[in-house]
């Protein structure tokens, strides 16, 4: 058997190798090729074409990278010519990977996508064609089911990979020793994105929201865990001078989250790590004014950050683009310490929402259904 993987982020990389192991684990032999990085490479894929050498973000750089971009897609496409794999599993990276899927379709291979565009969201029209393209699709959160199913998707929620890689490793006690907290000090929590450009939007209103609620409570010792790929000098550069007492950290971000009263931060996966953590949040967002007016008319969603998103209410704050000032994360951050039993209240509620991620072994289980699906689709259920 043979299966053939395409991601083209970090992100999907990781997920990639996960798969890869799984699968190793639950067919030893499968031969396992595709579109990746090191990860996916190190768990024994056999690479085509590394995604390093084609990592590209901003739509002036894409556009300038056309070429290249469709140089890698008909480099795939001969690729899947000449391996005839049983099966192309899409990891997330949705804009090229369906444009990969209608080729491999064009070839008679069977497609499988994991980590489906988010036509929950927005452009719900997409579901309709990954409908027609995918044999399979596994979602990672059950609210994107039901617009899948109403397009005719084979579709089913397998859990959520997070549940597995999410832990700490140390006790608090130790986890407090190793970032060097203070007896009486309350750890918190900035988390000011991966991307320069949001990072630029709403490190500062966290600078100054985190100087107010210092000055109002003493003991509060910040912490920022720095992303892959970020300057630390441009962070620094950008708190300096604002009284703030900040540590900037580099590793073991989950142990932090465990011993963090509370965390303030740029919406994303980030939170929804949080809440496993049992870790509560303001979360933020901001984006340029006409990118905000353009996303109104699109995206119809009643929260935008996924723990409120599972819950189906709003179970910790949220502050969304006007609402993103110093003044507003101060006033909604010190209710975790201001007022009795909120902080209890808002962990409970991202415990109900975690509980709807699934079960542990995500990965193992789609691993499963991959390899169930090269059988009953691909060349090896009709030998």
């Amino acid at each position: 058997m043979k299966i053939m993987l395409s991601a083209g982020e970090a992100s999907g990389d990781l997920h990639g190798e996960s798969l890869a192991r799984a699968m190793q684990k639950l067919q030893p032999g499968v031969e396992l090729v595709g579109f990746g990085g090191p990860k996916m490479a190190g768990a024994g894929v056999r690479l085509c074409a590394d995604m390093r050498e084609y990592s590209i973000m901003g739509v002036w750089e894409v556009i300038k990278n056309l070429r290249r971009i469709f140089g890698l897609l008909e480099k795939l496409q001969e690729f899947m010519a000449e391996e005839k794999p049983d099966l192309l599993v899409l990891i997330d990276y949705p804009d090229f990977n369906w444009r990969l899927a209608a080729k491999a379709k064009a070839m008679g291979i069977p497609v499988f996508s994991y980590i489906p565009p988010s036509a929950w969201a927005w452009r719900k029209g997409r579901a309709k064609k990954c409908a027609a393209l995918a044999d399979e699709l596994a979602a990672i959160f059950p609210f994107e089911l039901p617009v899948y199913q109403a397009a005719g998707a084979n579709i089913s929620f397998q859990g959520n990979p997070l549940l597995d890689t999410v832990k700490s490793s140390m006790s608090t006690g130790e986890a407090r020793n190793y970032f060097q907290v203070s007896q009486k000090g309350e750890p918190v929590l900035l988390l000011p994105g991966s991307r320069k450009q949001e990072i630029e939007m709403l490190f500062p209103v966290m600078l100054e929201a985190a100087a107010l609620l210092q000055a109002e409570r003493h003991s509060l010792e910040f912490f920022v865990p720095i992303a892959a790929g970020i300057d630390q000098y441009m962070l620094e550069k950008m708190a300096a001078g604002r009284g703030v007492n900040l540590c900037f950290t580099h590793d073991r971000t989950y142990d932090l989250m465990n011993i963090c009263s509370f965390a303030i931060a740029t919406s994303g996966t980030v939170v929804l790590e949080a809440a496993i953590m049992g870790l509560p949040c303001v979360s933020l967002y901001r984006m340029a004014p006409l990118n905000y007016a353009i996303g109104r008319l699109l995206v119809k969603i009643d929260y935008f950050t996924l723990p409120n998103i599972l819950a189906g209410r709003s179970v910790q704050p949220e502050l969304l683009q006007d609402q993103v000032t110093a003044q507003g994360v101060f006033q909604a951050a010190r209710r975790f310490y201001r007022e009795p039993g909120y902080r209890e209240q808002v962990v409970s509620g991202l415990q109900e929402a975690v509980d709807r991620l699934g079960e542990p072994g995500a990965a193992e289980r789609v691993a499963g259904r991959i390899l169930a699906a090269a059988k009953e689709y691909g060349r090896t259920g009709d030998a």
